[in-house]
């Protein structure tokens, strides 16, 4: 069996080593890929956007299957070209997908279907938008409607910093065109959880539960960043929590999706903020999280590419989804100045313990050799008995990376540890 893999960071490695698990997989191609997925896949240069292309490829090469997994290619419906070239894909389309595209759009369902989530109102026009600002409650949460690499919202304490994000979104295009139309709700509190989720339109089959860590610097300070480390399982995620989202959460928008003739098939990517009023949703992604993805998949004991084909062919129901009852915690190795300016084009050493426990996001080959090429460098994850470990053993690997200007947080999986023993 041939499989392409859109996309070309951390989550493609770990999506793609997890596929090459199953023995039918002949080949597995990489678009664009990156110069440490080329030790696992087949690397073709054409980018994640370029869908014309991409199914002029899966069509000459006689493709079986197409993984789809960044936002912007699910968004601009490359799985919808794809399937009308008769090559079935993992990934919703392109009018499913609007719910991670339009910010609006979820919270807008999210209201129409009763399903929790924070307080907000939508604005195109700036100046509405800033005098709702002198009045609403603080502190504020500004998001860009549509994709910005998770970089489009910013929680602002004060009325005069709301107005700034604001201004900047709107009048400086800070996210480009995604920041034309923004939302601003309110401001919850609680523990975060991340829950990715199988789904072939009816049924919903939710992978272990993990814990981002957005921020750039330890003790979560620092500018938002697409996530500098994850653990798994999430310890606030109880099994009586988990049984509470799947009745208010996963199921009605499920429900919500299939009512709007929007029937949503592939990796459901709930973010969760567990209230003291309850869990509610802070955002829906319509593909799997990166970096939760590198410690998702390395506990998942079924068979990757059989769930995959399970939620295409919506035969979920009978197909098993089973995850190993231990933890797992990835760091990521990034270049210093990450998210903000940062150089590359560094040489990358990896003992090869490390190298087969790491995934590649930010590099390409240069000569034969790594180079640095983007913010996030790599992930290295470790799986053990306990999450503590997980945490050592992942620190222990990740040390086996090496390369100028390499910077990563201390702390990951400290806020969990805690819960724990709390």
């Amino acid at each position: 069996m041939k499989i392409l893999v859109v996309g070309g960071g951390g989550r493609e490695h770990a999506i793609i080593r997890a596929l090459k698990k199953n023995p039918a997989v002949s080949a597995i191609f990489a678009a664009p890929g990156n110069g440490g997925i080329a030790a696992d896949a087949a690397c073709v240069p054409i980018g994640a956007t370029e869908i014309d292309k991409l199914v002029t490829f899966a069509r000459e090469n006689a493709l079986d299957y197409a993984v789809v997994a960044p936002d912007d290619p699910l968004v601009l419906g490359c799985v919808d070209a794809l399937e009308a070239t008769g090559i079935p894909c993992f990934g919703p389309r392109a009018n499913a997908a609007i719910i991670e595209g339009s910010k609006a759009f979820s919270k807008n369902l999210m209201k129409k279907y009763g399903i929790p989530t924070a307080s907000y109102e939508v604005f195109t026009d700036m100046s509405a938008a800033l005098d709702y600002l002198d009045f609403c409650p603080l502190p504020a949460v500004i998001k860009a409607d549509g994709l910005a690499l998770g970089k489009g919202v910013i929680i602002a304490p004060t009325r005069e910093e709301a107005k700034i994000a604001v201004r900047d979104m709107m009048e400086g295009h800070i996210f480009g065109a995604s920041g034309d139309k923004i939302v601003i709700e309110e401001f919850l509190t609680g523990p975060e959880v991340s829950v990715l989720a199988f789904t072939d339109g009816n049924v919903v089959k939710p992978m272990v539960s993990s814990m981002d860590h957005k921020r750039a610097g330890d003790g979560d300070t620092g500018p938002n960043t697409g996530g500098m480390g994850t653990v798994a399982p999430n310890p606030y995620y109880t099994s009586e929590i988990a049984l509470r989202c799947m009745e208010e959460i996963f199921l009605p928008t499920i429900h919500a999706m299939n009512a709007e003739g929007r029937t949503f098939r592939g990796c459901l990517y709930f973010g969760l903020m567990l209230t003291p009023d309850g869990p509610k949703v802070i955002e829906y992604n319509c593909r799997f999280g990166d970096p939760e993805t590198q410690v998702v998949l390395p506990l998942l004991e079924s068979d990757l590419l059989t769930i995959m084909r399970a939620c295409t062919e919506g035969k979920l129901a009978e197909t098993e989804v089973k995850f190993a009852e231990k933890y797992a915690c990835c760091v990521i190795q990034a270049s210093n100045g990450y998210p903000k300016y940062y150089e590359k084009g560094f040489p990358i050493t990896m003992t090869p313990e490390t190298a087969t426990h790491t995934y590649v996001a930010g590099a390409k080959l240069e000569g034969g050799r790594l180079i640095t090429s983007g913010g996030r460098v790599t992930g290295t994850t470790a799986v053990a008995d306990s999450l503590e470990a997980a945490v050592a053993e992942a620190y222990r690997l990740a040390a086996g990376v090496s390369f100028a200007n390499a910077y990563h947080r201390t702390d990951i999986g400290r806020r969990a540890l805690a819960a724990k023993e709390g």
